[in-house]
């Protein structure tokens, strides 16, 4: 289960990092798909995932606070079902293209992480 969870947590956290600088960066970009949702929100959003990767991998791996990554599994949970409900009141089709398929997947992805490391994580 550890290595399954390490595997998870090293492609979400490539993805986050990846998703989240977008966001911060090119908020023109990003911000086109829902028009309603204003830059700064994207730029939180795009900090929330940057910050959100980093504490993936960083606690566990150096032993130094580990009760941090399942806390930021848990803070990317909840903001990429929040995505995910934004980009559903926009449109329900199911298709590669569509944000809203690529953000419930990684949320429902993180959770499982989140889950994973609290399961497994002693009583403190």
């Amino acid at each position: 289960m550890n290595i399954l969870l390490w595997i998870m947590q090293s492609a979400l956290a490539f993805l986050y990092l990846s998703g989240g600088a977008f966001k911060f960066f090119k908020v023109e970009d990003v911000a086109s798909q829902l028009p309603s949702v204003p830059h700064t929100a994207w730029k939180l959003f795009g900090v929330i995932e940057v910050v959100g990767a980093i504490l993936l991998i960083v606690p566990l791996a150096f032993k130094w606070m580990p009760q941090l990554t399942p806390a930021a599994a848990t803070v990317l949970a909840v903001e990429t079902l929040v995505l995910a409900a934004l980009y559903a009141s926009n449109s329900l089709k199911i298709a590669v293209t569509n944000p809203l398929v690529w953000a419930a997947t990684m949320g429902l992805l993180v959770a499982f992480v989140a889950y994973g490391r609290y399961a497994i994580s002693p009583a403190v």
